[in-house]
């Protein structure tokens, strides 16, 4: 850790910070933790598994669109600066199913990298796609980059969407229209 911890320092230094000021003794240790914490998505050992179910084994066949939300956060790997916002998760069931809670745990785990937002979306749904092999599957994210708002041209509160969408979603109006209508847009 005392590596990091240094070259932490010599990038305060760099920026013109006092490394021996008051506030600043501890903030190498503290940013070296924070990067284990927030880069999680590299350790392998730490992603999700993703529970899977039959689906009908309890009686119910579920052929319908299951969609889940939430937010997310991740770090731009042009400037490392953050990107975040909200996303939009829907599948069409075939043989199995997925517990709700994984869409988040794995949207979490891909988020926790250098990213771009294009690469973010189709991770995902690479990944919830080799499981369940959907009749349908889609993702949209919307994301707020602080690479545009804070730096470069500074433009304030602008969004990015991007959006992967498989099976029905994307050859099927219909079905596409049922998940936009999900998401409200």
């Amino acid at each position: 850790m005392d590596k990091i911890e240094n070259k932490i320092k010599e990038l305060l230094e760099y920026i013109g910070e006092d490394v021996n000021r008051e506030g600043l003794k501890d903030t190498p240790v503290r940013v070296a933790k924070m990067y284990k914490e927030i880069f999680r998505g590299y350790d392998i050992t730490t992603k999700p598994k993703i529970a899977i179910f039959d689906n009908s084994k309890d009686g119910i066949k579920y052929d319908q669109v299951i969609y889940d939300s939430g937010y997310f956060f991740s770090h731009c790997e042009h400037h490392t600066v953050p990107f975040f916002g909200e996303y939009h998760f829907a599948y069409i069931p075939n043989k199995k199913i997925v517990g709700l809670s994984k869409v988040a745990r794995i949207v979490d785990w891909h988020s926790a990298k250098l990213q771009i937002q294009e690469r973010l979306v189709k991770d995902i749904v690479d990944d919830f796609e080799k499981v369940l092999n959907p009749n349908a599957i889609g993702l949209v994210m919307k994301g707020r980059h602080l690479c545009k708002e804070m730096r470069g041209v500074k433009k304030f509160n602008g969004a990015m969407i991007t959006s992967d969408m498989r099976g029905a979603f994307r050859n099927k109006p219909e079905a596409r229209a049922e998940f936009f209508r999900l998401m409200k847009i």
